[in-house]
């Protein structure tokens, strides 16, 4: 991995933001930091970074509503959000919006900085330019390189976690995948986490891809285990 990775850190408490812009540097990271909302996005619109490091509460428009702009605007960068709140209902809501990974305050170093190697490792960033790479199943198509969804329900730009699930139950099409497999190689999570993250992407994807969300014939649930993924 380039450590010389361009990293945007959004984040108001001066204490932490040094710590972290410290570290990051060490580890040999280009780091720039702002302190609200509106001026990540303003820094974004005129600079590329590998990875944008994002608290969730923030002066002015808080991390979801950045996320939620970004991803609207087509903005796939690699977002780790950062948050006081360690509910799961906050987790929830900010890999809905988009985010690849979440962090609660206060943390271990040493985890936080794995978690951006890991997120650096994904991000598309830093791949070299690949041939067209095209998933088909159904009505739908997915190119992997610029994350856009064409489908019967409208075209999309998905997420690094959205290409991530998409990629494993293709790649594992017809075979049972637990959800403690699911939330092992997606999040890094421990398989018995109780977290209602994986369904909210299931949701979702069924929302992309299935003609009738409430009958899905591409993504299929196996009562009590996992799910099953068909083209169709």
């Amino acid at each position: 991995m380039s450590k010389q990775a361009a990293i945007l850190l959004v984040e108001d408490e001066p204490h932490i933001a040094q710590g972290l812009i410290y570290n990051l540097q060490e580890e040999g990271y280009q780091v720039s930091h702002v302190e609200s909302g509106e001026t990540a996005l303003e820094h974004l619109r005129e600079h590329d970074c590998a990875l944008l490091i994002l608290d969730l509460m923030l002066p002015g428009i808080d991390g979801l509503e950045v996320c939620r702009q970004l991803r609207q605007q087509g903005n796939q960068v690699a977002i780790l959000m950062l948050t006081a709140r360690g509910e799961e209902q906050d987790r929830i809501a900010g890999l809905s919006e988009g985010a690849d990974d979440y962090l609660a305050k206060p943390f271990n170093l040493k985890e936080f900085l794995l978690r951006v190697a890991g997120l650096l490792r994904r991000s598309r960033w830093q791949q070299p330019p690949t041939a067209d790479r095209i998933i088909r199943f159904g009505c739908n198509q997915i190119d992997l390189n610029n994350h856009l969804a064409k489908t019967a329900n409208g075209q999309f730009q998905l997420t690094e976690l959205e290409i991530k699930i998409l990629q494993l139950f293709v790649n594992n099409e017809g075979k049972l995948i637990t959800r403690g497999e699911l939330l092992q190689s997606v999040w890094g999570l421990q398989p018995d986490t109780e977290t209602r993250t994986l369904d909210n992407f299931i949701v979702r994807l069924r929302k992309y891809f299935e003609l009738d969300p409430t009958k899905p014939c591409h993504f299929l649930t196996v009562r009590g285990r996992g799910y099953r993924f068909s083209k169709g």
